[in-house]
Parts: structure tokens; C-alpha cells; sequence
């Protein structure tokens, strides 16, 4: 039994495998990690593995218990991946960009795959049949096009996405959400258009905090999986306990 944990800048996700069927997952604050840990520990007795990705100041307090019973894989810049990393700066590539290409690696295996992340930021990931990973891109997401608009302008307010907006905004509100909204399900759908032509088939997974939303209004096929990047980081676990 597999525990991960992957620790954001504020919030942190851990999650219970067996194999690769995930049990339970929670979203605790950083503050509260360690207490966290040991808590699952109590409920999951079996668990011998874990893989921790931290891309926080934050530091995990593992009692002894827990330590002398379990493995530990913490994902750095040295860990071996389960694909071929052509990224020309690989030490700047963040811990999820490489959970979410091991998810691919692992899923499908020889296929054209491009994984984007819908969250703070929009990440467009790919890894090609040979299982290279080559690239891929970022730009704003969401909630950060929104925020932009109000903070760097003097009277924009500040809003959120709607359901499917109008074309058209009528007002000031459905304008900006038009604007950002559209913009972003352009933008996602050119992008794998532009993949699709250049690589043929491929399979493209949508994931992140606004996946499901944005997933419901793309207009092209497109898969929806919350938890690709915890799956990636259990395969990653695997992947290097096995070595």
C-alpha cells in the first residue's frame, strides 16, 4: 500500500493506493502534513511506501514510526523518471509536469499523448509514442486572467467564470467572462489542433481545478481525470522501488 503526498504552496494532497486503485484522498494546509501522515498511518496500518513531491518551504516531521516502516521516494531533480526527459532545462521542470507525463507513460504506453493542466496556470504537456517527453507550454489560467484584468485596470471588476458564456457581453461582467472564458476554450481547442496535425492521433487529458468545466465546453474530444497527477506521482513510487 502506497502513500502519497503532494504538497503545494498552501494546500497539500495526500493519497492511499493499493496498487493502482486509489482508496482515499484529503486536501489538508501545509501546517497540518505531519499530523496528517500519522493519522493515515493509524487508519492504514498496511501502508510500506511513500512518495512525497514538495514544491513548498514546508517540512514533513515523519515520527519513527513511520520512517522505519516505509520506504521514501522524494521526487527531486535526480529522481529517475519512467520516460525519456528531452526538456532542455530538466532541472526547472516542476514535480507535476513530470507526475502528470509518468500518469501518461504509464496509461497509455506508445500513444501520442498531450496532458494539460487546467489550475493557477494552464500547462500543456506531451509525450510522444516513444515515450519521449518533449515540452510543452504555460500560460494564465482561470482565476489568473480574471485577477489580471481587475488588478492591472481602474475600474474592471472583479468576476468568475460562467457556464458557457454568451459570445457577446451585453454587460461589463459577461464581457470580461465572454473575454476569458472563450478565450481559454479557444485557446485549449487550437492548441490541440495544432498537436493533432502535426502528430496525428493522440490521446489529450484534461485535469486541474477547472477541468471539469472547461472539459464540458471543448469542442474537442477530450478525456477529464482529477487525480492524473497523484497517479502519475504513485507511479513515479513504483517506478523507483523497483529500480
Amino acid at each position: 500500500m502506497n502513500l502519497i503526498i503532494d504538497i503545494g504552496n498552501t494546500v497539500a494532497k495526500l493519497a492511499v493506493f493499493q496498487q493502482d486503485e486509489l482508496l482515499l484522498k484529503v486536501a489538508v494546509q501545509n501546517d497540518f502534513v505531519s499530523q496528517k501522515i500519522s493519522e493515515l498511518f493509524e487508519e492504514f496500518s498496511e501502508i510500506e511506501k511513500i512518495g512525497v513531491s514538495n514544491v513548498s518551504a514546508t517540512k514533513i516531521d515523519l515520527s519513527d514510526k513511520v520512517s522505519k516502516k516505509a520506504k521514501i521516494v522524494v521526487l527531486s531533480g535526480s529522481t529517475p523518471l519512467p520516460f525519456k526527459n528531452l526538456y532542455a532545462t530538466p532541472a526547472t521542470l516542476g514535480n507535476d509536469r513530470k507526475a502528470l507525463i509518468a500518469a501518461a507513460t504509464k496509461f497509455y504506453p506508445a500513444k501520442h499523448v498531450l496532458v494539460i493542466d487546467a489550475g493557477t496556470c494552464i500547462t500543456y504537456d506531451f509525450k510522444n509514442k516513444e515515450e519521449e517527453y518533449l515540452g510543452g507550454g504555460i500560460s494564465p489560467g482561470l482565476k489568473m486572467r480574471f485577477l489580471a484584468l481587475n488588478t492591472f485596470t481602474a475600474n474592471l471588476p472583479l468576476t468568475e467564470a460562467a457556464e458557457a458564456p454568451a459570445l457577446i457581453g451585453n454587460t461589463t461582467v459577461s464581457s470580461i467572462q465572454s473575454g476569458v472564458v472563450n478565450g481559454v476554450l479557444l485557446e485549449i481547442d487550437g492548441i490541440m489542433e495544432r498537436y493533432a496535425a502535426q502528430y496525428g492521433d493522440m490521446v489529450t487529458i484534461i485535469t486541474g481545478g477547472d477541468a471539469t468545466f472547461l472539459s464540458i465546453n471543448l469542442k474537442n474530444g477530450i478525456f477529464a481525470n482529477s487525480n492524473f497527477l497523484l497517479e502519475g506521482l504513485n507511479y513515479i513510487l513504483e517506478f523507483n522501488i523497483d529500480q
